[in-house]
């Protein structure tokens, strides 16, 4: 799970706080020619048409096999361009193009986007004994950009690298949480007494196409690790460690030409690339230029002026250009409205009272009105959430965790009563010092007001507030903040990396666990989802525990935030994924005339 703004420490399970990814799943199906080489071949779009407003969200934006031309992007600064060291999704979206993983995201429309397929692998990965060990088999003749082939052994070493935490800075770690033995710590393969550098015991590779992956526990969304860039190839003769992402090997359809400070990053195609091995990447343009480190309404201008083609941050556009767009029923036709992925909710911390007792918390969770919130906040910039878990994420429940009394304000007058409390109680809402929260905040204070309970909105530093503030039980208890914030996004489209955070063992610094709800049975429903046979068990297991947190009235979700994507008029068969916040790069291209 993620916050979406600063990042703490990781939990049992690593998560990083991030900018939330956008919840469409969408991408464009297309049928694989065989054929290797620079010239794509012409594919036919097998998804309906959208090159009107909300074109991209359900669909795809423009449809289109035309190859060739230069694909024009704007974003931020990134983090990284080393597949090991990099946690911004939109920086992901960037590495699909030159990174090839064992499994990755489908090319379909729909939820079904988030399901996995394979990419360098045969087939997905294949366990045998409840999730604990994994299997893959590499497809024959897939190579690096050098032409060297791709070996089972490269794989293993690329994912060795998250290891060396004093050398890679920065990634996801979910490989080293799940494949490191605590008696014997692997440190990474700069320092591995292997003389081959392939030391780490979780990882076999009995030949040059196998790989058998030990965990050190059952975890059923283990796939979905596989398709992070930390777990793409890299041949150990190119490693620079921690300058390689300066110059990283590709194993995708295009090669890194140039980085430059200024002008940002440029990509050509890849020779060496098998479109025949590759059922997912399009790779319509010849050349993929990405302006990066610019501010957001620098990056909006860019796009409506039409100097580029997409934005790849998955803010969506700046507020100041929504009047403009409303206005211009050119630029309505190339929005996209999309969910962004993020919850926001209340965490009503057991450590401050009155919400140690379970009817003062439901009573908090009765009186807020939601579709109030949404009128506030505007229907396009968000819609009523009545469970924790996104609904764009597989397995969810459209009808909510939890049944809303019909009348809200007298189910809370009853929690209140049944606390002790029949008049009421004072406590402080503590929200991030930002336009959108701090509306939030004074209408859920002003929702409570109408049964009595006198509650404070405390704006705190948005670039601390989750580490160095709520994020701390103790300041939370000092404080009296018996009501938190927050927003939420998983690391990926599973809700493994989603809800585990919310049960994890309080702690006094990093703490994630904002709630501070500790109880056996939901640790044993997070046990159940991530050792589950199959998705349907383990989506079940989520519900059931997306229910109890709120029947507990530990969490109160509030709205679904949208996000509004502007596309470039030059921009065809775009379509959003959950994976990385924004359009595709694997499957979007140009067109520079008309039509």
């Amino acid at each position: 799970m993620q916050a979406a703004s600063a990042a703490t420490s990781a939990p049992a399970v690593p998560y990083r706080r991030r900018e939330a990814a956008l919840a469409a799943v969408v991408l464009v199906a297309i049928a694989v020619t065989g054929c290797t080489g620079s010239a794509p071949q012409p594919r036919a779009a097998s998804v309906p048409s959208g090159a009107e407003a909300d074109g991209g969200v359900d669909a795809v934006r423009s449809p289109s096999d035309e190859p060739g031309g230069t694909l024009r992007v704007v974003a931020g600064t990134p983090d990284s361009l080393d597949p090991a060291a990099s946690y911004f999704p939109w920086v992901w979206n960037i590495m699909r193009l030159y990174t090839r993983t064992l499994v990755t995201y489908a090319a379909a429309p729909g939820e079904a986007g988030a399901q996995l397929v394979p990419d360098l692998a045969t087939d997905t990965g294949v366990t045998t004994d409840g999730g604990r060990t994994w299997t893959y088999t590499l497809k024959p003749d897939q190579r690096f950009e050098d032409g060297q082939v791709i070996t089972a052994q490269d794989v293993k070493y690329g994912i060795e690298r998250s290891f060396a935490s004093d050398v890679i800075v920065g990634g996801p770690t979910y490989v080293v949480d799940l494949l490191d033995d605590p008696a014997n710590v692997y440190g990474g393969p700069y320092t591995d007494p292997d003389p081959n550098n392939l030391g780490l015991a979780g990882i076999e590779t009995p030949d040059a196409h196998t790989l058998v992956f030990r965990l050190n526990r059952p975890y059923a969304d283990f796939d979905h690790v596989m398709a992070l860039p930390s777990s793409s190839p890299v041949p150990q003769a190119a490693d620079t460690g921690a300058d390689y992402g300066a110059d990283p090997v590709s194993s995708g359809p295009y090669t890194i030409a140039t980085v430059d400070p200024v002008l940002g990053i440029a990509l050509e195609r890849n020779p060496s690339w098998d479109r025949s091995s590759d059922s997912v990447r399009t790779a319509l343009p010849d050349r993929i230029e990405i302006r990066t480190g610019l501010s957001g309404p620098d990056r909006d201008q860019r796009v409506v002026g039409g100097s580029a083609d997409l934005d790849l941050m998955p803010a969506g556009v700046q507020e100041d250009l929504l009047p403009r767009i409303e206005a211009d029923v050119g630029l309505r036709a190339r929005v996209d409205r999309a969910p962004s992925g993020s919850v926001r909710m209340l965490a009503l911390p057991q450590g401050v009272a009155p919400m140690d007792d379970e009817h003062c918390r439901r009573a908090v969770a009765y009186a807020v009105d939601r579709a109030g919130l949404v009128e506030q906040v505007g229907a396009e910039a968000a819609s009523a959430a009545s469970m924790l878990w996104p609904r764009g994420l597989p397995g969810s429940s459209p009808e909510g965790a939890a049944p809303v009394p019909v009348d809200g304000l007298a189910a809370a007058r009853t929690e209140l009563a049944a606390c002790g409390r029949p008049d009421g109680f004072s406590t402080r809402i503590a929200a991030p010092n930002e336009q959108r929260p701090l509306q939030l905040a004074r209408e859920v204070a002003a929702d409570l007001a109408r049964v009595g309970i006198d509650a404070q909105v405390t704006a705190l530093d948005p670039a601390t507030y989750y580490g160095a503030e709520i994020g701390r039980p103790p300041n939370v208890a000092a404080a009296g903040y018996g009501i938190l914030l927050t927003a939420w996004t998983g690391d990926l489209p599973t809700p493994a990396t989603y809800f585990p955070p919310l049960v994890s063992a309080v702690q006094p610094a990093g703490n994630a666990n904002y709630a501070e709800i500790v109880h056996p049975a939901l640790t044993d429903l997070v046990s159940t989802a991530l050792s589950a046979p199959d998705p349907a068990a383990a989506a079940s297991a989520w519900r059931d525990l997306d229910a109890a947190l709120v029947e507990a009235a530990a969490y109160v979700p509030l709205l679904e935030d949208r996000v509004i994507v502007l596309a470039g008029e030059r921009l065809r068969n775009a379509a959003l994924h959950p994976a990385y916040g924004g359009y595709d790069l694997a499957v979007v291209g140009v067109r520079d005339a008309p039509g």
